[in-house]
């Protein structure tokens, strides 16, 4: 169905209003996507020595990979906090701190780690099973921990050797591979932790190519090479400075100058203005993840709190939350806010995911039908909403384009911004109507679901508590055949389609600018830069 003349001429004045405010950045035609392969296969000699000055799209919250949520703190950990596993390339499971994968019994239930050997934490502390086990048991049995869902399986963590743990399981859990191959799987040195306990993050210590050396809260966080690091003659820079720089048009500006030398998370509308800079270039990755807009639908007390009733007109009537689904055309916003440069989906799990069933369909834009379901809902015109949107130009122009799409099916939505963590504070305390927020994606799909759509998860900020839902994607962890998991994640998705606790928009597709000078940057899909053997060319 096409959208409205009226809808198309409102949405064509948006990105002109909004880069006039913002200093510029939206241009005519869409850029070309570039590829994900760009960098990783740009390796070219690099010398040793030099800063890389590194743009972060936003500040993240605590360095403590037991509490940290956000995709820009994964960034960081990329480069400072090791994993005992990693993802490569081609998105396949690797070894990190573990020397190999892991060793799992026939029933599913115990599974062996065995660690790389000769390893120190940055502060010089011995890398050992005990080690592993003191993380990993602060993963998942913190009150703080937001890692408690992520290792749920694990009852117990025991040290067999000084080089091998086994982790005991209530169930076979085929995705842990996948959730230690990220910030549960991240290890900590027990000195560190053993000196600074809830504080950790104010001074992070794990074993990576980098080391925290300072943090400046809203400015910038500086990491220094680490002399422990195992595997120290391939690092190549001295130093890696992530400055804070939230506005992307400034983010590309500041490419252009010089002044930093790499930017994460490109707004699309700056993509093709650094594309065409000679001295520029852009890679892409992520796609693993998604982004939407969060109804809260029972999140009354706290997203790992019992659900409660929420007293908004979406979250009270199923019927109007369809209706606010079908008054978005997710293809019009993916070219008026992003280019195009996005992937539209309407489910968390991506469109070439081995677990992706093949009949999963979004609905198209139906305003005629939109309208029939709110005046079938019984409340009064127009239905007020507010939306809760990142303070950043473009989610405040996704924001308005949702206000205007919705104001044709009898929407009032009304955009309140704030700061990026002050809104995911909001989710998880549940305060707040209707959120724009997103998901970075992991490798296996449990690491899409659990934590963000299954009652009581730490993520689940719509506060969905549904067994349709719960279960099986709860079976689906057990199972280990593809084929039945995609089955079942298929019937849990439906579900979770028909709640709408989330109605989602794409598949987050991440450009990352960077001088041509500089080389060795690994980006794979799961969209954190890696600057281990980085550096600028000779």
């Amino acid at each position: 169905m096409r959208p409205s003349p009226r809808l198309v001429a409102a949405l064509a004045v948006l990105p002109l209003v909004l880069a006039a405010c913002g200093g510029g950045g939206s241009s005519g035609t869409p850029a070309a996507p570039p590829s994900i392969a760009d960098a990783s296969a740009d390796n070219r000699p690099v010398k040793a020595g030099g800063t890389l000055n590194v743009a972060l799209s936003a500040d993240p919250d605590a360095l403590d990979p037991s509490i940290s949520t956000t995709l820009v703190g994964r960034e960081v950990f990329a480069n400072m906090c090791e994993k005992l596993f990693d993802i490569d390339a081609q998105s396949s499971l690797v070894p990190q701190l573990a020397s190999a994968l892991p060793e799992v019994s026939g029933d599913g239930k115990e599974v062996t780690v065995k660690l790389r050997e000769g390893v120190k934490f940055n502060d010089g502390t011995a890398f050992d099973a005990e080690a592993v086990k003191k993380s990993l048991d602060r993963h998942r049995t913190w009150e703080k921990s937001a890692r408690q869902a992520d290792l749920a399986a694990v009852s117990k963590v025991s040290v067999v050797d000084s080089t091998t743990v086994k982790l005991t399981l209530t169930q076979a859990f085929t995705p842990l591979t996948a959730q230690l191959a990220d910030r549960a799987g991240m290890i900590m040195s027990p000195k560190a932790l053993d000196a600074n306990s809830d504080n950790f993050g104010a001074s992070p210590v794990c074993v990576g190519p980098f080391k925290f050396a300072s943090r400046t809260s809203g400015s910038q966080i500086v990491l220094e090479k680490a002399p422990d690091y195992y595997d120290a003659a391939k690092v190549k820079l001295d130093k890696l400075v992530y400055k804070i720089i939230v506005d992307p048009n400034v983010r590309a500006a500041n490419l252009k100058s010089g002044d930093v030398q790499v930017g994460d998370n490109l707004a699309t509308t700056t993509v093709k203005g650094v594309q065409s800079d000679p001295n520029l270039k852009v890679v892409s990755g992520g796609g693993l993840g998604y982004y939407g807009i969060t109804i809260n639908t029972g999140n009354a007390d706290g997203s790992t709190e019992k659900p409660g009733t929420v007293n908004t007109a979406l979250a009270k009537s199923p019927q109007l939350r369809e209706a606010f689904e079908l008054a978005l055309d997710r293809d019009v916003i993916n070219k008026t806010v992003y280019n195009g440069l996005h992937e539209v989906d309407c489910f968390p799990v991506p469109v070439d995911s081995p677990y992706r069933a093949k009949d999963l369909q979004c609905p198209a834009r139906d305003l005629a039908k939109a309208k029939q379901l709110v005046q079938a809902s019984g409340v009064q015109t127009p239905v007020p909403v507010t939306l809760t949107s990142p303070n950043d130009a473009t989610n405040v122009r996704l924001a308005q384009v949702i206000q205007q799409m919705t104001k044709e099916a009898g929407f009032n939505v009304s955009v309140q911004t704030a700061e990026f963590v002050s809104t995911l504070e909001q989710g998880k305390s549940g305060k707040f109507d209707v959120l724009l927020n997103g998901w970075s994606g992991r490798v296996d799909p449990d690491g899409n679901l659990t934590n963000l759509i299954t009652s009581r998860g730490s993520n689940n900020y719509s506060g969905m508590s549904d067994p349709g839902i719960d279960d099986p994607i709860k079976q689906a962890a057990a199972e280990s055949d593809p084929a039945k998991r995609a089955e079942l994640y298929a019937g849990a998705l439906k579900k979770a389609a028909e709640v709408r606790g989330v109605l989602y928009l794409y598949h987050n597709k991440y450009y990352l600018g960077m001088s041509k000078n500089v080389a060795g940057v690994q980006y794979f899909k799961d969209g954190l830069p890696r600057f281990v053997t980085a550096g600028f060319t000779a």
